[in-house]
């Protein structure tokens, strides 16, 4: 996708915010503990690279993706840390796993058995790292028992071109304020550790949620996510034990401003009709970069004042209703602070009937990523 350069819309990352939030929680974490940080999804949104990079300066010691074309981009950017890549892929692409160095997840015993075929039939002996991922109740990938699991270990370490580097699990309800199913699953996690003769290098069961507010669980190393970015995983639910600084800024500037007369229409479908004189901005950005139509109604500042988006929202651009009349140019703030007044991702997660995730994966590659 061509990126929008020559248009003043932009997400502004504000680099020394992840930093500062990766070394918050690593003042917390044990000494024997390490910090991952999840990458996954274009860094959230965010960029991936460059936001690897500042978690490295914050003191990852690793990263997590989702996709192996996400930790090719990675290693073909310098980094050097180890990289895990969080879902299956698929045996076929092993050699593409041993030449970036990288860590995979193991999910089932037919996939163990087909990597080790492959592996049996490489020109040279060559040792891809594993985690091996336990199900205890998101219901998503992962051995659904004990008994599998543990035969999923034996059939690694009998073999020797397997190194067993990790186990690990993932909670899904540790943003929320009742734990009921939360310590299930953290039970159901315990007696498989408690049925190992030995452990791998990493035990990690710990995501952004419950490393924030979990620290009695077994890990030695977090999947350091969305807090990274400085959202809170449970967004208002739970307070954070200490200030996530949020790294999004998204801005752009009035490219027309114009003073309409009443019973004027606004948008597509006239679903905005002006109730007298109104003073009418319009925005570079619309739903082909992620600012969906669902906004329509919801707030962006102008000079430090609240101005409605009226009408419905273009694929590539939107209305507001200006307060007052401001030059061509005036910066529009849609996510971040502007003067003494700021719109969360977290309000606009609100707008939209979903959460802030969703919100940052959602803006398009279109916007530019500037990085301060």
């Amino acid at each position: 996708m061509v990126i929008g350069w020559h248009r003043p819309t932009k997400i502004i990352i504000d680099k020394k915010a992840i930093i500062e939030n990766v070394s918050n929680e690593i003042k917390r974490l044990p000494n024997d503990s390490e910090l991952f940080a999840v990458v996954k999804a274009n860094g959230y949104g965010h960029g991936a690279v460059e936001t690897a990079k500042a978690a490295k300066i914050g003191g990852a010691t690793g990263f997590c993706v989702a996709l192996l074309d996400e930790a090719i981009e990675l290693r073909e950017a310098g980094i050097k840390e180890p990289i895990l890549i969080l879902s299956v892929v698929d045996s076929s692409y092993i050699e593409l796993l041993i030449k970036y160095d990288l860590s995979i997840t193991v999910a089932t015993q037919e996939w163990l058995e087909l990597a080790s075929d492959y592996l049996k039939n490489m020109d040279e002996k060559v040792l891809l790292k594993v985690h091996i991922k336990v199900d205890t109740g998101m219901g998503r990938i992962g051995f659904l028992s004990k008994s599998a699991t543990l035969q999923a270990i034996q059939t690694i370490k009998s073999e020797d071109h397997f190194i067993w580097e990790g186990l690990f699990t993932h909670f899904s309800t540790a943003d929320e304020s009742d734990d009921t199913y939360f310590q299930k699953q953290v039970q159901c996690f315990q007696e498989i550790l408690d049925a190992l003769e030995e452990k791998p290098r990493y035990i990690h069961v710990e995501n952004s949620a419950t490393a924030l507010w979990h620290k009695q669980v077994t890990s030695n190393m977090i999947r350091f996510g969305i807090a990274m970015y400085g959202l809170n995983p449970s967004g208002d639910l739970l307070p954070s034990p200490y200030t996530l600084k949020s790294a999004l800024t998204l801005v752009s500037k009035l490219i027309q401003i114009k003073e309409l007369p009443v019973d004027s229409g606004i948008g597509y479908g006239k679903e905005y009709v002006t109730s007298g004189t109104e003073w009418i901005g319009t925005v570079p950005i619309g739903y082909a970069d992620g600012w969906l139509r669902h906004m329509q109604g919801f707030e962006v500042l102008v000079d430090g004042e609240h101005c409605e988006i009226v009408g419905r929202i273009c694929m590539d651009q939107c209305m507001i209703r200006l307060i007052k009349p401001v030059a061509v140019g005036t910066e529009v703030t849609l996510i971040g602070k502007n003067k003494k007044k700021e719109i969360t991702m977290q309000m606009v997660a609100e707008q939209l009937g979903t959460i802030h995730y969703e919100v940052a994966c959602t803006f398009s590659e279109r916007i530019p990523r500037e990085y301060r």
